[in-house]
This record gives structure tokens, sequence and C-alpha cells, in this order.
């Protein structure tokens, strides 16, 4: 179509803005955009993205902030909060949404399937016959199992572990006392830090899983289980495509049992892709 588009995948990682018209894509990425964890933040750094995307487009901002627009974001628990980000940004015309349909869109083209998306947080989606659901999503306190920041967060409960003399002590549990400087730093950082940050202490367990570390896949192990669990509760059976996604997700395979595996699939596209789909069809209605 051509009717000017503007699309927003918004990740507890990396968010992203893009401008569709005359056939050409403008993308501009602004940092982490979760709006349950940070508000004023994720809205602040969307701010930012729009006057960037506008300097790229050499118009003012108030044009392009009527163009049709998307929004896929994280922490969109529900309507009041997709419409106290609607009302904080200065778009005109928009439809806000969490960041589960547009991952899920993108992923399978439109088409049936189901995404394990873990990144920073995580969730399950699934489409059968074009009936879509979703499961997940409800943030590091509640939820976001198998996620980036759930792992990190695991593998450092399995430090202080070992200090307690509950587990015997691997080489990722050392590495992670060292790095924190002992239990009391560890549990000082666990206070303070952003789900994003603590998501960072994951690499460090993948990592260590590649080489055999115990508990490093056993909490590879444990995450992959947990999403063919609720996978399985969503009605996901083993002819549909399934995805893994989101910055840690693919790094499951291994850990999944064959079953699973031989359904997966590579994604068709990115969650950008589905935003960029979502906000056609969102111009599209406004215009019939």
């Amino acid at each position: 179509m051509n009717t000017p588009i503007l699309a927003v995948d918004g990740g507890g990682t990396n968010c992203r803005i893009v401008c569709c018209a005359g056939g050409q894509r403008h993308v501009v990425g602004v940092g982490p955009a979760n709006v349950a964890s940070d508000f004023e933040g994720a809205v602040a750094r969307i701010v930012a993205g729009l006057e960037q995307l506008a300097g790229q487009l050499q118009q003012p901002l108030r044009t392009l902030c009527r163009q049709p627009a998307y929004l896929g974001l994280a922490g969109v628990t529900g309507p009041q909060m997709a419409e106290r980000v609607a009302e904080a940004l200065p778009l005109e015309l928009l439809r806000v949404e969490d960041d589960r349909r547009s991952a899920l869109v993108g992923a399978h083209a439109g088409g049936d399937g189901a995404i394990a998306h873990c990144g920073t947080g995580s969730f399950l989606a699934l489409q059968r016959q074009g009936a879509q659901r979703f499961a997940g999503g409800w943030g590091a306190v509640l939820g976001d199992e198998a996620s980036a920041q759930w792992v990190g967060r695991k593998a450092l409960s399995a430090a202080l572990d070992v200090v307690d003399g509950l587990t015997d002590s691997t080489d990722l549990t050392e590495a992670l006392l060292r790095e924190f400087d002992g239990p009391a730093g560890i549990v000082a950082f666990a206070g303070q830090a952003r789900p994003y940050e603590v998501g960072q202490v994951a690499r460090k367990v993948t990592a260590a899983a590649e080489v055999g570390d115990a508990v490093g896949v056993a909490l590879m192990r444990e995450a992959a289980m947990q999403l063919l669990q609720v996978l399985e509760r969503m009605g996901w059976t083993p002819e549909l495509p399934l995805c893994l996604t989101g910055g840690i997700g693919p790094q499951y395979e291994p850990y999944l049992p064959e079953v699973a595996r031989a359904a997966l699939v590579a994604p068709q596209g990115a969650p950008l892709e589905g935003a960029i789909t979502l906000a056609q069809s969102f111009a599209a209605e406004v215009q019939s």
C-alpha cells in the first residue's frame, strides 16, 4: 500500500521504529522500551526516536506523527496501559498493543504456527486456523519463565546455593561469585539491577552450558522444558511449525526433546516485520 505508516517494535532490550513511505524504509533504534518496568524512560526513548526519524526524513515531527502508527510494546498489560502510552506520545493516529502479536505475525508471515519468544522477557504465542492465543509476558516479578533475566536470576541463585552448601560448585557459579565479589555483591546487584541487566548474566549461562557446565546445562534444560510444557497446554502439537525467537530463545534448541526439535523452523520475519504488517492493516482500517 502507498500510505506512509509507522511501526514500532519495543522490547526490554531494544526498540526499533520504522517509517515506510514511497517504497522505502527508514529505521532507528532507541534502546530498551518496556513500558511496565520503565514507563517514562520508554516513552522518552520512543519520542527521541520519532524526532530522529523526522530528522532523517527532513520533515517536521508533527507531520510524521500524523501517519497511522502501530506499536507493539513490551509491558502493555492491558487497555489501560495502552491508553496511557497513547496519551503520552505525540502520535495522532495509533494502535498500541503488547509485543506478542507482532512477533507471531512476523515469525510466520501471518500464517499458522507457534513461537517461544525469549529475550529480556518471554512469552508464547500460537496461531491455528487463524485463531491466535498468547501466554506469558507478565514481567520479571510474576513470570517471564525461560527469559534471559529468568536464566540470569536462576544462575545467581545457584551461586548462592553453593555458598549455602546446598549444591556443588561449578566453573559457572565460581565465575559469578568472583565477578560480583561474593554473595553480598550478588544480592546488592540483584536488588538494584533492571531486568535487561540481569539478563546479561544469561550470556555466561549459555556459554557455560555449551561446554558442559552442570549448572549451565541444568538451567538451559529447565528453561526449555518450561517452554514446551506451556506450549502443549496452549494446544501446540508437533505438526504446527515452531519458532524460537529472541536473544536467548534459539539457544534452547539442543535442550528440547526430538519431537519439538523436528517442528522447529526459522522465522520468516522479525517482530518488526509483523509490526509493519499490522500497521498496514491498521492504516487500511482507518481509511476504509
